[in-house]
């Protein structure tokens, strides 16, 4: 089928399509046209990566356009709206308009109305559909890329209600439906009510196989040699990165996608691997890669993008969450480029951005689990998804994804449990905590459910309603959410001639707006009550939360979260009401007071004591407390415990202790973060990455914004208090230089130089002798009229001006810090 023969686009696509060599469609391409994709029948084309379901999805969304309607493409990763973008801008001469939105949980994006295609994570979605985005209901065709996520326990829950939520609210909506070859992809598409392409197809050949004993032994059958070699440091995977960049085919040798189980063997396996690859690159490729690792390392100044950089200038890379996003960027950019011959990654890289090569080295097949306190093998599909991204048109004649095996018993091991298995079916994860507290929640809030009766009727529209044996087992646990809803004052329940009644209050519809957990509203909303010792009525609250998780041994086997297809009953952990918690067997009394939850005296809103209180919410990922934490951070505790905001629990209560130590951590690292730390002392103080602290600064400045309309929402003083510190973790800088900092181009890095060199406010930039700025910012003359422009200056040219030796010696002295703390460049993002 050419595209040419294709009707229902718009003029000129089907021309531009095939400039881009597409002269024919692949067979699930075809399959999926002939099944309805033009004409708005709702489809889910189960396929292996490479094999074009991406061009599935623009046929789909391209179409919907020119019937005059609006097309949204869900993605499960942020990193993949800005690759999908890039790909969909193409379209733009033919008057489709693309728009991208993954962040600002409380926007209801409404500039997205003039776009025709729209890009977002399906969290993003879910919060655009809490807050009213005008344009949802305008939408005729949704497309859900990697809808097998659906089985992920984080991410999975959201794309379900998302899109059962979508499918109600437009009636006669198209979906789409992208994902990799799953056991139960017709449960899948019955979900869906769409026809199901599914197909093992590949526009090349994709050899699966096991090294063992100094060959690979492929599935076919086949045997290629591929000897480790005697000498000191050979193994196995740098054999196959050798094998692969010395086997040349059209012109070039291959490149190599190494998975391990851990950044910490990430890391590692990449600085072995850089001395194959290095020995291997042209001079030209040596220069491209000394100028690449110079663009890392002024990214970040930390130990790890140290280490990358010296990876990287060898020919190999690391990939892990823990990167700076740009570095993450980079590395990918010149992997797909060819520059970089070898990238060693966790497991997350095969379900995010397009990185082919043309060999896959699968080294670790078992992960750490902490459920089951080992290692535990990973599973078929993840398996399948590392070894699909081997090979790709146009780069690779073949591509090979090997699995490592010591002995020939592994070796038989491997073949029955990953290459000669079919993936598991997809299950859906929506009874797992806290998806059904959260989904239950913003479900009432936006309208979708007002009694028990239409929630039961709306959750009967998700994939966990189709998979369950019963309806009963989803009543008992949607009840069991709407009591704890209903205990936090977050639902209304009534009684009516309908059956129950259910309403959000005031503050449920300011947690769902929030995109809250409800749980984590609720910690907050204690510890708030607790600073100020009232209610939202000037009273002493008679009604204060114990801010308290269960353990797993309190919970029973019962408190696991699943489809609950063993017939037990699904617990939830909740936040107890004080008074409702008997007390060795007795009845509560209103005197009496649980061990380690005494009633607190107010105190005031200290950034640490907020940074501690969105850090032990469920949504904020808090540090490990690594050997030696627990007396550092116990002693750290009873020194300003008179700053955290609530009860400290009883050190005799070993699992509450321990998570208020470890969210003491985290508070520690993001107070750092405020107060100008260098980047690479938090990195090495709190062993983590650039990326981590980008990933715990982004999420308490959310939380913080969430606890600042909270304060609001029950009439509790400190919203400025609140405000302030969510400034100085958006900025990362001390209380005096906010105002500097929030200048576009400035940052706490240049907000501090020029602090330093005596300018102080938006208003000193506008007036102060430009050489004192000049000065200030190292004679970087068009950083310096960028920032004068941004600050309002009038004339911000910088010609003729010479930089004020003084001011630059005050800024750089200035900006040394106390103690040696100095600045950080990752704060040069704004």
């Amino acid at each position: 089928m050419e595209p040419s023969s294709l009707s229902g686009l718009p003029d000129g696509v089907a021309e531009a399509l095939e400039a881009e060599g597409v002269s024919q469609l692949y067979p699930p391409q075809a399959e999926a046209v002939e099944a309805g994709l033009l004409e708005g029948e709702n489809l889910l084309a189960a396929v292996p990566t490479a094999s074009g379901k991406t061009l599935i999805a623009e046929l789909a969304m391209l179409s919907a356009v020119e019937r005059g309607g609006k097309a949204l493409y869900i993605v499960p990763l942020r990193a993949l709206a800005s690759e999908k973008r890039e790909a969909f801008e193409r379209f733009s001469e033919f008057g489709v308009t693309v728009g991208v939105s993954t962040g600002n949980y409380e926007s209801d994006g409404e500039w997205l109305a003039t776009r025709d295609v729209i890009v977002a994570t399906s969290e993003k979605v879910d919060s655009l559909i809490r807050n009213g985005a005008p344009w949802i209901d305008e939408l005729s065709c949704v497309v859900s890329d990697e809808v097998h996520l659906v089985d992920d326990r984080s991410r999975g829950p959201t794309l379900e209600v998302t899109l059962a939520k979508l499918r109600r609210m437009n009636e006669g909506l198209q979906t789409v439906a992208l994902s990799a070859t799953v056991g139960n992809a017709a449960e899948i598409a019955g979900w869906l009510d769409a026809t199901l392409v599914e197909s093992d197809w590949r526009p090349i050949d994709l050899r699966m196989g096991v090294h063992c004993d100094g060959a690979i032994d492929f599935v076919d059958g086949d045997r290629r040699e591929v000897p480790v070699g005697d000498d000191p440091g050979a193994d196995q995977t740098a054999a196959l990165v050798a094998d692969a960049l010395d086997t040349v085919e059209d012109g070039r040798g291959g490149s190599s996608l190494v998975f391990v189980n851990s950044r910490r063997n990430a890391e590692s396996a990449a600085r072995d691997l850089a001395r194959v690859t290095g020995d291997r690159l042209t001079e030209e490729e040596r220069e491209e890669l000394e100028s690449l690792a110079a663009e890392i390392r002024d990214a970040s100044e930390t130990e790890t993008a140290s280490d990358l950089a010296d990876a990287v200038e060898r020919g190999a890379a690391f990939h892990h969450a823990g990167l700076a996003s740009e570095n993450r960027s980079a590395v990918e950019a010149a992997f797909r480029d060819r520059l970089v011959k070898c990238v060693c990654a966790t497991p997350t890289l095969a379900a995010g951005v397009n990185t082919p090569a043309r060999r896959v080295i699968v080294r670790d097949w078992r992960r750490y689990d902490g459920e089951v306190g080992g290692m535990k093998p990973l599973d078929v599909l993840e398996i399948h998804q590392m070894c699909g991204r081997a090979g790709r048109p146009g780069l690779d004649p073949y591509g090979e994804a090997v699995l490592l095996a010591d002995g020939r018993e592994e070796s038989e091991e491997l073949f029955d449990r990953y290459l000669w298995a079919d993936p598991e079916p997809v299950r859906s994860k929506l009874a797992a905590e806290p998806a059904l507290r959260t989904h239950v929640l913003a479900t009432v809030a936006t309208g979708f459910a007002s009694t028990r009766d239409g929630l039961f009727e709306f959750l009967r529209n998700t994939l966990y309603a189709a998979q369950a044996d019963d309806d009963r087992h989803l009543e008992r646990v949607a009840d069991s959410v709407i009591e704890y809803l209903s205990v936090n004052d977050f639902l209304e329940r009534e009684r009516g001639h309908d059956g129950e009644r259910l309403a959000a209050t005031s503050i449920g519809h300011a947690v769902s707006r929030q995109y809250l957990d409800p749980m984590s509203a609720a910690e907050m909303i204690d510890g708030l009550r607790a600073a100020g010792g009232r209610d939202g009525t000037g009273s002493r609250s008679d009604e204060r939360y114990a801010p308290r998780r269960r353990s797993a041994a309190e919970e029973g086997d019962g408190a696991t979260t699943g489809n609950g297809d063993d017939g037990e009953s699904v617990e939830f952990v909740t936040y107890d009401r004080v008074e409702d918690e008997p007390q060795n067997g007795a009845e509560p009394d209103e005197t009496s007071e649980p061990e380690g939850t005494s009633e607190p005296e107010p105190v005031d809103l200290s950034p640490l004591g907020l940074y501690h209180l969105v850090s032990r919410t469920p949504d904020m990922y808090e540090l490990y407390l690594k050997s030696g934490d627990k007396k550092r951070y116990t002693q750290t505790c009873y020194e300003r415990e008179d700053e955290l905001l609530g009860a400290t629990p009883s050190e005799h209560e070993d699992v509450r202790f321990e998570d208020w130590l470890a969210s003491l951590k985290t508070a520690r690292l993001l107070e750092d973060w405020a107060n100008e730390v260098d980047e690479d002392r938090i990195a090495e103080r709190y062993g983590v990455g650039p990326g981590d602290i980008r990933g715990k600064v982004d999420t308490a400045e959310w939380l913080l914004r969430a606890a600042e309309t909270l304060a609001n929402e029950i009439e509790i003083d400190g919203a400025s208090e609140i405000r302030e510190a969510r400034k100085r973790i958006e900025y990362g800088v001390r209380e005096e230089l906010l105002e500097l900092a929030g200048i576009r181009e400035v940052g706490r890095k240049r907000a501090r130089r020029l602090y330093e060199a005596g300018i102080e406010s938006r208003s000193d930039l506008r007036e102060v002798d430009k050489s004192v700025v000049l000065g200030a910012l190292r004679g970087r003359e068009r950083t310096a009229e960028t920032i004068l422009e941004n600050a309002g200056r009038e004339d911000p040219s910088m010609e003729d001006v010479r930089a004020d030796a003084s001011a630059s010696a005050a800024a750089t002295a200035g900006s040394a810090g106390d103690e040696g703390e100095g600045q950080s460049n990752l704060g040069d993002f704004r």
